[in-house]
C-alpha cells in the first residue's frame, strides 16, 4: 500500500491528524530549504517519538572515513558527508510545569501541517491535551527567508484554553549533534566558542578535517496579544557545545502568547568573522520585522513561480505533483553560487552523503536553463571545470595517463568519495554526462563561448579517457569497454553496456569537431588550450580508430542492441510475471541474485535513446522501449521520467500518464517505501522533462525550438514557461489546441508538428 496520508491539493502538501507512524515521512515532504541551508520538518518543541534531526548547510562536508573490509588501489579514502548541522530550530515548551511532547499527551486534536509551495512557509497546529490538564492550542509558522539566505524565521503561538497558564520557553541552540549515517560514530563539530547578550546567543563551531567553521545563532522575542514584552531571559544554561534561555510568562485563558525566534548560520565560506556576519543577519531581520518578512518570503517565491510554474488542469495530484517537485529544486539550488551543486536528496536527509552526482548534468540542467537564466546553468557547468584537476588526479590514482580525466561519481570537491567498488571504479558512463551536458547547454542556449574558455579541456580530458579505456578485441576485431556498470547498477562488471560504449564514442566524436571549430573560429583559445593540453594530430588520430569502430553489442533475433552483452544468457522473465510479494526486489533480494536475474533498475540502453534520439528512428526506439520496458523495475527515481518522455513520443499515452505520476508522486506516494530518509531532489528534474518534453514534444533543432504536444486524457489542459535565450515562451495546450504567447521584444520562429509559427511578443498564437 502506498502512502496516502498527503492530502490532495493544487497549491500546499496538507497532513491531518497526528500519526506518530508517519512523523519522519513528513520530516522530508514538509523540509525546508533557500538554496543556502535546509531543515527537515522536525518539531520545535521536545518530541520522545521516533524522529530523524535534520539541519543542513550547502557546501559545508565532512570526510567520512571508508567503512571497508580491504583496501583496493586507487580507493576513495573517504565518503563525504552533508553534515548535520547545529540546531538552531529549538524550543523546549513547559506548560503549568509539564514538557510539551506530543509523544506524551493525553490527547491531541486537529493537527495539521502545511507546507503552502506558493509562499515557500511551513504551518502547523494542533490542540492538545497534556497529562496535567492543560488544554491548549498552538499555532506554528515557519520559514527560510530567501532574500536573507543566511535567516530562518519561527512564530510558535500558544493560547490556554481550559484556564490561565504559565508558560516557560526555552529556545535553545545545539552543536552537539550527529549525523544518522556516520560510519564510525565520529563526531564532526569542534565546538569553538559560546556567547550572549540580552535576546541573542551564538554558538561557533568547526568541523574536524575540512575546518568549515559555522555560527548558529538566535534572537527570541516574547510577545502577548502581539505586543512585545521586552522580557530578557530569566535564565541562561551554557555547555561547550550549546546555550539554552529561560522565559517565563503568564498567560490568562484565551491570550494569545507567542515567541518569535530568529535563527540561521554564517559560515567561513562566506565570512572572514562568522560571528560579527551573524549579529548583521539578526539586526537585518529586525529591522525588517516579521510581518514584512513574511511578506518578502511571499514575494521572492511569486517571482520564481512567475517563471518556473506549471499548471495542470482537471487533475489536483498531478498537479500537486509538479509543484511539490519544482518547489524542492528552488529550495535545493538557485544558481547564485558556482560552488554548490544540486544533491540527490537536496537538504531533505543524509543519505547519498549530499554530493554532487551526474544527475546534475544528465537530469538537473535542462530544467535551470529553462526556469532561470543561462547563467545558471553555467554555474553548474563552471563546478565541474573548476574540479578538472582533481577528475585528472582521480583518474591516474587508476592508471590513466597524459591528462586523462575521469569525474567522480559523488564528490564535494572534486575527489571521488563513493565507497561501493562496482560503482567508483565502473560506473564510468558519468564522465559521458558530462560531456553530454556541455553540447546540451549549447544546443540550448546558443552560447558557444563556454566551449573555447573552458569546456573544451574537458571534453579532451574526457576524450582521453576513453580512448584509454576501450581495449582492442583481436577477436572481434573492434574496440570493446570491459567491466563496467551502466545506469542500470542491476548489472555490475558487464563488458560492452550498450550505453557506455555509445556515449564513449559520441565523445570522443564530439571532441574532435569542437577542436576543428576551435581551431578555425577562435584560434588564441585553441593555441592557448593546446600548449597546456600538449595534444598533437598523431594522438587524434588514435582516438578517431576506437571511436570509428567501437563494438555495440547487438541481438540480431531481437533486432535491438543489448544492453550488455551477457543479457540474453539471462532466464528472461518479465515484470508483470513476477510475484508482487518480491518488490521491491532491493529490499527483497540477495545482490547475487538481483545481478543474476534480467531486471532493469534504470532506464540503461534507453537512456542512451533518451540524449541521442535523433540518431535513431522512431521505429527504432519502438522496438528498444517494447523489448526493454517489461524488464524495468524502476526502482531507480530516475527511471520513470525517460520512461514517460519515451512513452509519450511513442503515442502510449496512458503508459506515460502512468509513468508522469510515478515520477511526480515518488516522494509523495513514497513508491519506494524510503521517504523518510529524505526526498529525491535530482529526479524532480526529470519530472519537470516529462511534461515539458514528454508532453510538450519540446526539441531544439538547428537553433529553433520543436513541439509535439500531447495531453492525457485525465487532464483538461497544461501550461509552462520556458526561457530560450532570453526570450521568455509560454506554451499552453488543451484538448483542442495549443497556443504560444511571448515575453520579449522580437518575434520568435517555432515548429509545431513540423509546420513553423511565428510568434510575436504579446501576440497570442494559436495552432
Amino acid at each position: 500500500m502506498n502512502q496516502d496520508y498527503i492530502k490532495p491539493h493544487n497549491w500546499s502538501i496538507i497532513e491531518e491528524g497526528f500519526d506518530a507512524e508517519s512523523v519522519k515521512s513528513s520530516e522530508s515532504l514538509f523540509s525546508i530549504g533557500n538554496g543556502a541551508m535546509g531543515q527537515r520538518a522536525n518539531f520545535e518543541e521536545t518530541y520522545s517519538g521516533e524522529t530523524f534531526q535534520g539541519s543542513y548547510i550547502a557546501g559545508i562536508y565532512y570526510p567520512d572515513k571508508t567503512k571497508v573490509g580491504w583496501w583496493k588501489n586507487g580507493y576513495p579514502e573517504y565518503f563525504a558527508k552533508v553534515l548535520n548541522a547545529p540546531n538552531w530550530i529549538g524550543i523546549n515548551i513547559e506548560i503549568n510545569g509539564e514538557i510539551l511532547d506530543l509523544a506524551k499527551c493525553k490527547s491531541v486534536a486537529n493537527f495539521r501541517r502545511e507546507l503552502n509551495m506558493k509562499e515557500g512557509i511551513y504551518y502547523r497546529s494542533f490542540e492538545a491535551t497534556l497529562q496535567n490538564g492543560t488544554e491548549f492550542a498552538a499555532k506554528i509558522t515557519r520559514f527560510l527567508s530567501l532574500d536573507l539566505d543566511e535567516l530562518g524565521v519561527i512564530n510558535f503561538e500558544i493560547v490556554p484554553l481550559n484556564g490561565d497558564a504559565k508558560i516557560t520557553y526555552q529556545p535553545y541552540l545545539d552543536a552537539g549533534v550527529h549525523n544518522e549515517d556516520a560510519n564510525w560514530e565520529e563526531k564532526f563539530w569542534e565546538p569553538l566558542e559560546v556567547t550572549n547578550a540580552n535576546n541573542e546567543a551564538f554558538v561557533s563551531a568547526r568541523t574536524f578535517k575540512t575546518h568549515f567553521t559555522a555560527t548558529t545563532f538566535m534572537h527570541n522575542t516574547i510577545l502577548l496579544e502581539s505586543n512585545n514584552l521586552n522580557c530578557t531571559p530569566t535564565a541562561v544554561d551554557k555547555t561547550s557545545d550549546r546555550i539554552q534561555f529561560t522565559y517565563e510568562v503568564t498567560v490568562a485563558k484565551g491570550q494569545t502568547s507567542a515567541i518569535q525566534k530568529l535563527g540561521g548560520y554564517t559560515v567561513s565560506l562566506n565570512h572572514e568573522n562568522t560571528q560579527t556576519a551573524a549579529q548583521k543577519v539578526i539586526a537585518k531581520g529586525l529591522e525588517i520585522g516579521y510581518s514584512q518578512l513574511v511578506e518578502n518570503q511571499k514575494q521572492a517565491w511569486a517571482k520564481i513561480w512567475e517563471m518556473s510554474d506549471i499548471t495542470i488542469d482537471g487533475d489536483v495530484k498531478a498537479q500537486q505533483g509538479i509543484r511539490f517537485n519544482i518547489f524542492q529544486l528552488n529550495q535545493t539550488y538557485l544558481g547564485k553560487d558556482s560552488r554548490l551543486n544540486i544533491g540527490p536528496k537536496g537538504f531533505t536527509g543524509e543519505k547519498y552523503g549530499g554530493s554532487t552526482y551526474w544527475d546534475t548534468e544528465a537530469y538537473c540542467i535542462p530544467f535551470y536553463m529553462a526556469t532561470k537564466d543561462q547563467q545558471v546553468a553555467r554555474n553548474l557547468l563552471t563546478y565541474r571545470y573548476n574540479q578538472l584537476d582533481k577528475a585528472i588526479e582521480n583518474a591516474a590514482k587508476l592508471g590513466f595517463k597524459n591528462g586523462a580525466a575521469l569525474y567522480p561519481m559523488v564528490t564535494m570537491n572534486g575527489e571521488e568519495c563513493h565507497n561501493e567498488w562496482e560503482i567508483t571504479f565502473e560506473e564510468i558512463h558519468r564522465n559521458g554526462a558530462i560531456a553530454f551536458a556541455i553540447f546540451n547547454y549549447y544546443r540550448y542556449t546558443g552560447d558557444y563561448s563556454y566551449i573555447p574558455e573552458k569546456g573544451l579541456e574537458v571534453l579532451i580530458a574526457i576524450a582521453r579517457f576513453w580512448h584509454q579505456r576501450a581495449t582492442y578485441s583481436t577477436h572481434r576485431n573492434q574496440y570493446v569497454i570491459l567491466g563496467v556498470t551502466g545506469p542500470n547498477e542491476y548489472e555490475n562488471n558487464v563488458n560492452n553496456n550498450f550505453y557506455t560504449n555509445y556515449l564513449a564514442k559520441w565523445c570522443i566524436d564530439y571532441a574532435m569537431e569542437q577542436i576543428d571549430k576551435t581551431e578555425k573560429e577562435y584560434t588564441s583559445d585553441f593555441t592557448r588550450i593546446m600548449s597546456k593540453v600538449h595534444l598533437d594530430k598523431a594522438e587524434i588520430a588514435h582516438w578517431k580508430a576506437v571511436a570509428d569502430n567501437m563494438y555495440f553489442p547487438y541481438s540480431e533475433e531481437h533486432d535491438v542492441y543489448l544492453q550488455q552483452d551477457g543479457f540474453l544468457d539471462k532466464e528472461l522473465i518479465k515484470v508483470h510475471d513476477l510475484d508482487k510479494s518480491q518488490r521491491p526486489i532491493n529490499q527483497k533480494w540477495s545482490w547475487d541474485r538481483i545481478l543474476r536475474s534480467p531486471y532493469i533498475k534504470q532506464a540503461d540502453t534507453l537512456q542512451g535513446f533518451y540524449f541521442f534520439e535523433d540518431h535513431f528512428t522512431k521505429e527504432q526506439l519502438e522496438k528498444h522501449f517494447d523489448f526493454y520496458e517489461p524488464f524495468t523495475v524502476h526502482e531507480s527515481s530516475l527511471s520513470p521520467c525517460v520512461h514517460s518522455i519515451q512513452a509519450a513520443l511513442l503515442d502510449k499515452m496512458d503508459m506515460a500518464y502512468t509513468f508522469y505520476l510515478r515520477t511526480s508522486r515518488l516522494d509523495l506516494d513514497d513508491y519506494n517505501k524510503e521517504v523518510e530518509e529524505g526526498c529525491h531532489i535530482t529526479s524532480m528534474a526529470g519530472t519537470w522533462m516529462s511534461i515539458v518534453e514528454g508532453f510538450g514534444g519540446m526539441r531544439v533543432k538547428d537553433n529553433t525550438l520543436h513541439f509535439e504536444p500531447k495531453i492525457p486524457k485525465e487532464w483538461e489542459g497544461y501550461s509552462f514557461k520556458i526561457n530560450f535565450r532570453n526570450q521568455i515562451l509560454k506554451v499552453a495546450v488543451n484538448h483542442k489546441e495549443t497556443s504560444f504567447s511571448l515575453e520579449g521584444t522580437k518575434e520568435i520562429s517555432v515548429f509545431v508538428k513540423g509546420k513553423e509559427i511565428l510568434v510575436e511578443p504579446n501576440n497570442l498564437v494559436t495552432v
